[in-house]
């Protein structure tokens, strides 16, 4: 947890209980100067009720005037993972075929904590395939919904732009994780990869620019 000092005062005036509360699901956190809470807004409380589901509330009564509780809240955590389109001359695709999943993908992975999303797609290419990937254009970002045993997330694709056969000849794959690669057509690689890594290349390749989807589709109101 991250601890922080702040200073203000508050109206103890009148006897009030507070909670603060967020829907989502995260990481707990302590009050923080440099995070945004004005989402998380005083509810009211039945005593009753926090008493049988055990909720924590704050008494103003218990604070002292001219100073602040340390309040402790959550904030949310959304996965997040980077995939790559490595394009081929005569508008090919470079696929990877998983080992511990079925179908096709592109090199991509998680985002791992303290590591951007661009950062996460070099660092996977170059796990993944071999390749060192130096420049790039973001040119999808796909929310997924959660769903039973499915966190959901942010998926972020980059165009990693278009490269020459020789060096496509040098990719070596990690075979712990992938067990075949292959340099294809769109139209021949589009049909093997999986729904929504699918979608997602289908909306991204000839995109001028960011494309944003939900669960791989275009969302009406968004214009792109």
């Amino acid at each position: 947890m991250r601890k922080a000092t702040i200073s203000g005062t508050i109206d103890t005036s009148e006897p009030t209980m507070m909670r603060f509360h967020n829907d989502c699901l995260g990481t707990p956190y302590l009050a923080d100067p440099d995070v945004d809470v004005a989402c998380f807004e005083p509810e009211k409380v039945d005593p009753i009720e926090d008493a049988r589901t055990g909720s924590s509330m704050i008494s103003m009564d218990d604070v002292n005037a001219g100073e602040l509780p340390e309040l402790t809240f959550t904030l949310p955590a959304i996965p997040a993972s980077a995939g790559a389109l490595v394009r081929g001359r005569k508008n090919r695709l470079l696929i990877l075929k998983p080992t511990y999943k079925g179908g096709w993908t592109i090199p991509g992975g998680v985002v791992e904590v303290g590591e951007s999303p661009w950062d996460a797609c070099r660092r996977e290419t170059a796990e993944e395939c071999g390749l060192t990937v130096t420049a790039g254009r973001l040119t999808c970002v796909d929310f997924l919904w959660p769903r039973p045993h499915r966190p959901g997330g942010m998926r972020f694709l980059f165009d990693c732009g278009v490269f020459d056969d020789a060096v496509l000849d040098t990719v070596v794959i990690q075979p712990i994780e992938i067990a075949e690669s292959r340099i294809l057509p769109i139209d021949a690689a589009l049909p093997l990869l999986s729904g929504p890594v699918r979608r997602r290349v289908r909306a991204a390749w000839k995109a001028k620019r960011v494309r944003y989807l939900e669960d791989g589709r275009p969302v009406q109101g968004i214009s792109s």
